[in-house]
């Protein structure tokens, strides 16, 4: 009988602390520094409406602090969009949408900011991510680049 070795498509935890994924795994110091790398701004708000992590990109467009942990995200609006956000908040929870996105003008900058729901392995809604990114530079992409240039070419 021969021994046949398990595929490698996954990683293996090594370490105490590790975080396990389907799909391999993470210590808590890369988690959050793949999440603070990421070029947009990220906020997670649980079942309760309540604020319960952001990240710290750099250049974030929305600056927090850590007081707003803890907060209702609706404290965390303008009071003239809390409407809008009661309701993205309530088409996510119950399904009737699977996003929600906006875009506005702020300080000569275009901000798409998008809301997902959040949800279980059974398909129970947990919480929503709210993910705001200046889109200005990306606008203004023409044509394409399949090889990175090392120098640019004014």
């Amino acid at each position: 009988m021969v021994d046949k070795e398990k595929p490698k498509s996954f990683y293996p935890s090594t370490l105490e602390g590790d975080v396990d994924f389907e799909t391999g795994s993470l210590t808590r110091e890369e988690i959050e520094a793949i999440l603070n790398a990421l070029p947009v701004d990220i906020s997670f708000v649980d079942t309760e409406d309540t604020v319960r992590y952001f990240n710290k990109a750099e250049g974030r467009v929305f600056p927090r602090t850590k007081a707003v942990i803890g907060r209702k995200v609706q404290q965390c609006h303008p009071p003239k969009s809390v409407h809008i956000v009661n309701q993205v908040l309530d088409d996510l929870k119950k399904g009737r949408r699977k996003s929600a996105g906006f875009w506005i003008d702020m300080n000569q900058r275009k901000v798409y900011i998008q809301y997902f729901p959040v949800r279980n392995q059974e398909g129970e809604y947990i919480g929503c991510i709210e993910v705001t990114q200046d889109i200005t530079d990306i606008q203004k992409i023409k044509g394409e680049r399949r090889l990175l240039n090392e120098v640019q070419h004014i």
